[in-house]
């Protein structure tokens, strides 16, 4: 019983698990805000594109 119940406190006490889900998080802050501005891009470069195709 004394085993378990050390077991569940170092379980408890470990933060590993917990610094690999903020990475994960971040990770996938960082690729919302990426694609967001390559699609901002890319709508702003495709109508330049075909403001000079008009105008050719």
């Amino acid at each position: 019983m004394q085993n378990l119940i050390a077991k569940t406190k170092q379980f408890i006490r470990d933060e590993n698990g917990v610094t690999a889900i903020e990475y994960g998080l971040i990770a996938a802050l960082i690729a919302v805000v990426i694609i967001a501005a390559v699609k901002a891009v890319g709508t702003n470069l495709s109508t330049t594109f075909n403001t000079i195709a008009t105008e050719l």
